[in-house]
């Protein structure tokens, strides 16, 4: 029987945590240097520089390889979820936060009248471009690298 405070002692997932925490940290000021407005909500909010996605399961299937052996099966499964994810994040997800910017943009024109609109707008920033995901695989590389080193 395995007891749960083990997981405090697992490398391979504070790894991935780690990159996830530092690719959102990332997003307060990469939003600044693009928008001129400082946001810490970018700090819980999907899409933006870096993809945290990316480099969650980037950094995961780095220390997995690391950990079980890169011939191991579960680092196999480890980089086809890594690719899986990279793909949806700037794929299907890219596509629907562009779909949102369409439809406020349709509800602007349709309220020419210059009423605000109470409804809150869809939210654009749901996926990431190519760059945000290579963005995130370098966070996860480097925080990956860290762990290892350490």
């Amino acid at each position: 029987m395995h007891n749960i405070l083990e997981i405090f002692q697992n490398r391979v997932l504070w790894c991935a945590v780690t990159a996830w925490f530092v690719a959102q940290a990332l997003k307060i000021p990469t939003y600044w240097l693009v928008e001129k407005e400082l946001n810490w909500k970018r700090f819980f909010g999907s899409g933006g520089m870096p993809s945290s996605h990316s480099a969650f399961v980037i950094s995961l299937a780095i220390m997995v390889g690391q950990t079980e052996g890169y011939g191991a099966a579960v680092f196999a499964v480890a980089v086809v979820l890594a690719a899986i994810v990279m793909y949806d994040a700037s794929g299907v997800r890219h596509e629907t936060g562009v779909q949102g910017q369409v439809l406020n943009e349709i509800l602007r024109k349709v309220f020419v009248d210059g009423q605000p609109i109470t409804d809150v707008e869809l939210k654009e920033l749901v996926g990431h471009t190519k760059v945000e995901v290579a963005g995130g695989v370098i966070v996860g590389l480097l925080t990956a690298l860290g762990f290892i080193l350490l």
